[in-house]
């Protein structure tokens, strides 16, 4: 468990531990957050209200009384975190998130027993598992309820605390590894998908701004790779891509660095704090690395082995230019080291030496 789930969680057991919870205890006998804004409020006030009370668990939707819909704190943080995130949301309404953040909440009655609330918002599914409750009260009154609090409630109850917070967190642990993986990484090459290079991109491109360092892009592509799914079949296919992302990986040794598939057989490696030079090197260094694994192509245009072609850019970023254009300048790279003949490193000085 983090040091912030620990944080968290341990007000939530100081406060229910002082309570004489029953068996029939109902959800009216937890403590539920009262935080209700008019949907058509900017982000900005439910930011700061989560930045003041970290135990805020989300945020009731109203629209003239009447209830709208909840934004979940995990939620809205993960939006605001996506490139673009605050400038999209921040001064908006927060109708406009909450169309983006979907309508897969759970909600009872206050009169609803703990034990019960409890089972039923464990049976939901893993990506759900930490999303808050709401309690519905007569008449048109909702508030929160943590989960986590609403777990420990059902612990006391049935005297199973221990086992059952263990349970509760090693499934969430599992829950988002898998999330991670799904996320985060291509199914087929288990390196970085085209989503997460896409974050990360403009993650390191206003951070390598604002350091005022390079930043530089190596765009790979598999020579001949359609002719070699002719040959050998998609399995082997799959097989070589998994085996070009290993190298790929094995090449680039830092911890900035991020190794993903780009497309196809396309392959993409950011390199933070590298200038041209150093680019060109690691990009060298790939392509022998390729060459030396030896994989067989018999029906390569240029030769009986699999090899690669590579595009690379640099520049050091600013506001004048933006993280696609680094890109563009790597493809163009690229297509003149596959017209070229292929199997070769093209360096694109398009947007400065570095």
């Amino acid at each position: 468990m983090s040091s912030a789930s620990h944080s968290r969680l341990l007000p939530l057991l100081s406060d229910i531990c002082g309570r004489n919870l029953k068996l029939e205890s109902t959800l009216a006998e937890l403590t539920l957050y009262d935080f209700a804004v008019e949907s058509h409020q900017p982000g900005e006030e439910v930011a700061q209200a989560f930045h003041q009370n970290p135990l805020l668990p989300g945020v009731i939707l109203m629209e003239a009384g009447r209830f709208v819909g909840m934004i979940s704190r995990r939620r809205f943080l993960e939006h605001l975190s996506r490139p673009y995130g605050s400038e999209l949301f921040l001064r908006r309404p927060l109708r406009a998130l909450y169309r983006f953040t979907g309508e897969d909440f759970l909600m009872f009655s206050s009169d609803v027993a703990i034990v019960v609330a409890a089972r039923q918002a464990l049976q939901r599914s893993p990506e759900l598992l930490a999303e808050p409750i709401l309690v519905h009260f007569q008449p048109h009154t909702y508030k929160l309820l943590d989960v986590h609090q609403l777990l420990v409630a059902q612990s006391q109850v049935h005297e199973l605390a221990t086992q059952m917070l263990n349970k509760l967190y090693q499934r969430l642990e599992v829950t988002n590894q898998e999330l991670y993986r799904l996320v985060v990484l291509d199914s087929v090459t288990q390196v970085a998908n085209r989503r997460h290079f896409d974050e990360y991109l403009a993650q390191e491109w206003w951070r390598m701004a604002r350091e005022r360092s390079p930043l530089s892009l190596i765009l790979c592509d598999i020579d001949c790779f359609k002719a070699y799914n002719d040959t050998y079949g998609h399995c082997e296919g799959d097989r070589c891509l998994r085996q070009v992302a290993q190298a790929l990986s094995q090449a680039v040794k830092r911890p900035a660095d991020l190794v993903a598939r780009y497309g196809g057989e396309e392959f993409v490696v950011v390199l933070p704090n590298t200038g041209a030079e150093g680019a060109v090197r690691v990009a060298e260094a790939i392509r022998l690395s390729i060459k030396d694994l030896g994989i067989p192509h018999v029906n390569s245009s240029i030769g009986d082995r699999l090899t690669l072609s590579l595009g690379v850019s640099s520049t050091i970023p600013n506001p004048e230019i933006s993280p696609e254009e680094l890109v563009v300048a790597a493809d163009k790279a690229l297509y003149h080291a596959k017209t070229a003949g292929r199997d070769r490193t093209i360096l694109n000085l398009s947007l400065g030496k570095i």
